[in-house]
């Protein structure tokens, strides 16, 4: 059952709690990214609220007075009442919705940009009679509908079921009714709580089985050198993974469009093959149930010899989602130092904006993802930095182990070919791995 039900119709009034520490430009970007997340889910944004607290703990979140305000924009108050409400309504925020030409219908759907205990959203839809969601619910609901290989399926619906789980309503508890020999005295509620941890306890059970499945595919790829790609939600990781590899991988201009962890070879094809590597999105104020679900799938980061930081370079906000990128990667303990930072979209920026970048991120390379020169430029810096992990070894191969030289030229780079009586000697840079195992073919021919 999703948590939320799509309706072409809703109307979302956006609520943001401003703590003490936080600043309005914090506040601003934030509700910006939840007015993205919201429409997302197909809602429109008709309003934004906000209100200074020193906690986000109270019963109701918000004071009564504020309620009675939100209650208004709402419809949950009639004329009478909006006639009788406390003088301290903002009368001019309301008055500027109600005479827009959408007002007239009012919002139908609240969303809060923070986290909600179960009885905080209870006691909030009863104050403005209209159903009421938190960032937290946002996001599970995205990642609910755009996961779609087995293990992002699986890890979104335990986090969604770890989510619903402590929501669930009681709306039958004094129904005491004996449910056909099992879980005698279960009430119809305990026993909807009951099944949920009965199927979260199968979906880990399944999920392991895919993450054995998974770690065995990244076993079979060590060997190779891979890139992954990582960054903010809607930065261009899958453009230019689409870009880079010439793979058929789903892009929109959506919040975390792209869930599942897509593996391709880097074209034009080098030698050896270099792995790229698309990795989910982040965001701020990311659901822990999400981080701890997607660490099996981040693990392609965390394996990658180079990680491609890919930065929407013109979104006012990238420095802060830079950081949370970063904050993310440290907590799954993932090395960021051997890092190529991209910063993504300069087309839509000006050349004076474009030199500014170029001088406060020195070590950054500017791109568009829909420039085929930029692209090439990014293929060549992998492919350099790929080269520069490998090592050099000489070796004589006889002639008679054709199957070696031709392994040799497919997994190696050839450096230097020359030809003996008794056989080719190859000069040829490779991961210290590939050297290992061809010294051992080599000793095996010789005896």
């Amino acid at each position: 059952m999703p948590l939320i039900l799509e309706s072409p119709m809703s109307r979302a009034l956006l609520i943001s709690i401003r703590m003490p520490n936080v600043n309005n430009q914090e506040i601003k970007e934030s509700l910006t990214e939840l007015a993205r997340l919201v429409s997302t889910l197909g809602f429109t944004v008709f309003a934004t609220q906000t209100q200074r607290q020193n906690s986000t703990k109270r019963s109701s979140v918000l004071g009564s007075g504020k309620l009675e305000e939100l209650a208004r924009l709402t419809a949950q108050l009639d004329d009478v009442q909006q006639d009788e409400a406390h003088a301290n309504i903002d009368e001019q925020v309301l008055n500027d919705f109600l005479s827009a030409p959408e007002g007239k219908s009012h919002a139908n759907v609240v969303v809060f940009d923070c986290e909600l205990s179960p009885m905080q959203l209870r006691n909030v839809e009863t104050a403005l009679g209209v159903k009421v969601f938190d960032r937290t619910g946002i996001i599970i609901e995205i990642f609910s509908r755009h996961a779609h290989t087995r293990s992002a399926r699986l890890q979104v619906e335990i986090a969604r079921l770890n989510y619903l789980t402590p929501r669930l309503r009681s709306d039958h508890s004094g129904d005491r009714e004996r449910k056909m020999g099992r879980g005698i005295g279960e009430t119809a509620f305990e026993l909807a709580r009951r099944k949920i941890r009965d199927k979260q306890a199968e979906l880990r059970r399944e999920l392991k089985k895919v993450q054995q499945e998974m770690h065995g595919r990244r076993g079979s790829r060590a060997e190779q050198f891979c890139a992954a790609l990582v960054g903010y939600t809607n930065a261009g990781k899958s453009s230019l993974m689409r870009a880079l590899t010439g793979s058929d991988v789903l892009v929109e201009d959506k919040l975390f469009a792209t869930l599942d962890t897509t593996v391709r070879v880097l074209q034009p094809l080098t030698q050896p093959r270099i792995l790229i590597s698309d990795t989910v999105g982040f965001i701020k104020k990311l659901p822990h149930d999400l981080i701890a679900s997607f660490h099996s799938t981040l693990e392609e980061a965390k394996d990658a010899a180079l990680l491609l930081y890919v930065v929407d370079a013109a979104d006012e906000s990238f420095r802060s989602q830079l950081t949370v990128v970063d904050e993310v990667l440290q907590k799954l303990e993932v090395n960021t130092h051997k890092r190529l930072l991209l910063l993504n979209k300069i087309d839509c920026l000006s050349v004076q904006q474009q030199q500014a970048l170029s001088e406060e991120f020195p070590e950054a390379m500017l791109i568009s993802s829909r420039d085929p020169v930029d692209i090439s430029r990014v293929h060549q810096a992998i492919e350099m930095f790929a080269l520069q992990q490998m090592h050099s070894a000489s070796f004589n191969v006889p002639y008679g182990a054709s199957g070696v030289l031709g392994e040799i030229h497919s997994k190696m780079q050839v450096i230097e070919e020359q030809y003996h009586a008794d056989g080719v000697r190859l000069t040829v840079k490779a991961n210290t791995i590939e050297l290992e195992r061809l010294v051992k073919v080599l000793h095996n021919l010789d005896r």
